[in-house]
């Protein structure tokens, strides 16, 4: 009939009055669902026009779908594509890479539902989802992005189930695919514990995978680090063997920078090495770093770290180092002396590089240097003048340093006299060497709170600090903190106790909150576990876990035999609950049948319509002195069959009651 009337239709597109959509507005949903959760964790480094479109699209799809009416013709999608295609190519300069890649697919995804009228395109969009559901983890492996995925997994299955079953309702539907998905829970659990660890990525990821990771640079200039004050995002944690240090001793060492230009400070090469290049003393911090990705190679370590650390590289400006750049989270077995005495040897070349100024810049603090090194009878001496200089010149700390001009040490010292840690610390590098003290800028993190959850020390980007070395005769490279002189609170309570009365603080410093910051505290403590027993599974750890179930060996032979005997065993046990259901159904059925089999010698057979507590009400009225055991039996019936579980023992009550049932 349909190939009757089509035949009579012009040629073209079908008109949507005679032909209705493939397409029903259950499957369609489930399906806009699973693409619009599967984009959402993208939404976060795609561009905005990228967003925009996609949102569009889906919107035009549901439209369509509420009204049933037939997707738009196929050369307008083509045409969108290929317009699209265009505008990632403009975007980003290229195709190849991961953001391109995944920002082209997620269109594509969008353009593909906009034409899906038949099953095979419904199972094109479901895959297409759990590819971006997977392309997700390549920028975000966090504990809130896996569980989205997971949800987005979930609707994609009920999408799959809608078009297997278009009769069963859309909470039956939701309840089979997470039967499903705990059904592959334990072979995803053997195959996440036995599966070998492999020493780096399963697939080369592109050039882009990085981008976008924040944090202390190998320079520093005005206002460089007072951008990372007010981000909450965590740069590492530390789990201490004994008490943790306190916050006096909490400088964890990033960039030492040399070189200065009249405005920014940049690094010097430095010489590495297996073994420090100083002999570590006194008192030994152990501690476990877990750092987050900030592709670079410093380890950001207590000052100053033991000898004999395992995968650590010492550098000449006492640095630790890793081999590779931190482009995963990663996780270091540390250790710190903190009394260690450096750089008493230290080499002329390294001296007279921390004593350059460029010529030209901050003229007035190059002779307050001069007036301060003036009768001075040694560089301990200038130092302290220095101190005193600058306790007493009325510097404020914040986080909203005003704009600085040529004469940056200048405008900062005797002008403006407000700024963060960054200037404090560049204006006495500045004045010392002006008074003929080496010195240089170190960069890194200061402090670190005590997560009362899980116990970790938490230090986030809002920690960044830069502070001063000065080299003095006999004692080496000596710190010196100059944000202290004008904050002391910085180093002992962090930068919501340094901040001046009546500055607008960051929303989780703020007084009163305490509530949220517990919150904070209980999801960050869940996310570490997740971190640290997911993210982290690594090789060492497998090995350890699998010694312990009494595996010694892990190469691939041991373990694929370990994953076959566990798949065996699961199989199995599926099969047996398979057959116990089936079992359990079965005998419900033939218990009822034998109840209307029953009923029906005495005149009273169900009919096709009836449903079991209509049929219990009929028979009930029609036998009343049987009526409560017949009432009885029937709810029975319809509580085991239509509701959530088996009940075994029910089910066999149940058929020795109707057996037993005494009828006139």
């Amino acid at each position: 009939m349909l190939d009757a009337v089509a035949a009579r239709l012009p040629r073209g597109r079908p008109a949507a009055s005679v032909l209705p959509p493939a397409l029903d507005r259950d499957q369609g949903l489930w399906l806009l669902g699973a693409a619009a959760l599967t984009l959402l964790p993208h939404l976060a480094w795609l561009p905005l026009w990228t967003s925009a479109l996609c949102g569009a699209l889906l919107a035009w799809r549901a439209l369509l779908l509420i009204e049933q009416r037939h997707p738009p013709w196929s050369l307008l999608v083509l045409a969108l594509g290929v317009a699209a295609a265009a505008g990632v190519r403009y975007s980003f300069g290229h195709f190849f890479g991961k953001d391109p890649g995944i920002a082209l697919l997620a269109i594509l995804l969008c353009l593909k539902l906009l034409e899906t009228d038949s099953a095979r395109d419904i199972r094109a969009g479901v895959f297409l989802c759990f590819f971006l559901q997977l392309a997700v983890f390549l920028g975000d492996q966090s504990l809130p992005v896996a569980a989205l995925a997971l949800c987005a997994t979930l609707v994609s299955v009920t999408a799959l189930n809608a078009l297997a079953d278009r009769t069963a309702d859309n909470r039956e539907r939701l309840r089979v695919s997470a039967l499903l998905l705990a059904h592959a829970l334990p072979f995803m659990l053997v195959i996440f514990v036995l599966f070998p660890r492999l020493p780096g990525p399963l697939w080369g990821l592109p050039a882009d995978a990085y981008s976008g990771l924040t944090g202390l640079s190998e320079t520093m200039s005005p206002g460089s680090i007072s951008n990372l004050g007010e981000s909450g995002a965590i740069a590492f944690r530390a789990e201490f063997d004994g008490t943790p240090p306190p916050p006096a001793q909490r400088y964890w060492r990033g960039p030492v920078l040399t070189a200065f230009d009249g405005r920014t400070w940049r690094a010097g090469r430095a010489l590495e090495s297996s073994s420090p290049f100083y002999s570590p003393s006194g008192p030994r911090l152990d501690y476990r770093l877990t750092l987050e990705p900030h592709n670079r190679r410093w380890l950001l370590a207590l000052d100053f770290p033991a000898a004999g650390l395992q995968g650590v590289l010492h550098a000449s400006d006492y640095q630790a180092l890793s081999s590779q750049p931190i482009r995963t989270r990663s996780r270091f077995q540390l250790a710190a002396q903190p009394h260690t005495a450096v750089g008493i040897d230290e080499r002329r070349q390294a001296l007279a590089a921390a004593l350059a100024l460029p010529a030209g810049y901050n003229p007035r603090t190059v002779a307050l240097g001069a007036e301060l090194a003036t009768g001075a009878v040694s560089d301990e001496a200038v130092l302290q003048r220095a101190l005193a200089r600058l306790r007493s010149a009325g510097l404020v700390y914040t986080l909203r340093p005003p704009a600085l001009g040529r004469h940056t040490v200048d405008a900062f010292l005797f002008d403006t006299r407000r700024g963060f840690c960054e200037h404090f610390s560049a204006a006495f590098t500045v004045l010392m060497r002006a008074a003929g003290v080496p010195a240089r800028v170190v960069t890194g993190y200061q402090g670190g709170e005590i997560n009362p959850i899980d116990g970790t020390m938490v230090v986030r980007q809002s920690d960044a600090h830069a502070w001063t070395e000065v080299w003095l005769t006999g004692r080496g490279w000596v710190r010196v903190d100059p944000t202290a002189l004008a904050a002391p609170g910085r180093i002992e309570s962090g930068i919501a106790a340094a901040l001046p009365e009546g500055e607008v603080r960051p929303l989780m410093m703020r007084a009163g909150l305490d509530w949220l910051r517990t919150v904070r505290h209980r999801w960050e403590a869940a996310s570490n576990a997740w971190n640290q027993w997911v993210i982290g599974y690594n090789s060492s750890i497998q090995r350890d876990l699998l010694g312990r179930l009494g595996l010694d060996r892990t190469d691939w032979v041991t373990l694929g035999g370990a994953i076959g005997v566990a798949f065996a065993l699961l199989l199995g046990a599926l099969l047996l609950w398979a057959g116990r259901q089936q079992r359990r159904g079965d005998r419900l059925s033939r218990s009822w049948a034998l109840f209307g089999k029953r009923l029906a010698h005495k005149g009273l057979a169900r009919e096709s319509w009836e449903g079991p507590l209509d049929y219990g009400e009929r028979v009930a009225a029609a036998l009343p002195e049987q009526a409560d055991a017949l009432r009885e039996i029937a709810r029975t019936y319809a509580r085991l069959r239509y509701g959530p579980e088996a009940d075994v023992a029910a089910a066999h009550r149940l058929h020795h009651k109707i057996r037993k049932l005494r009828l006139p």
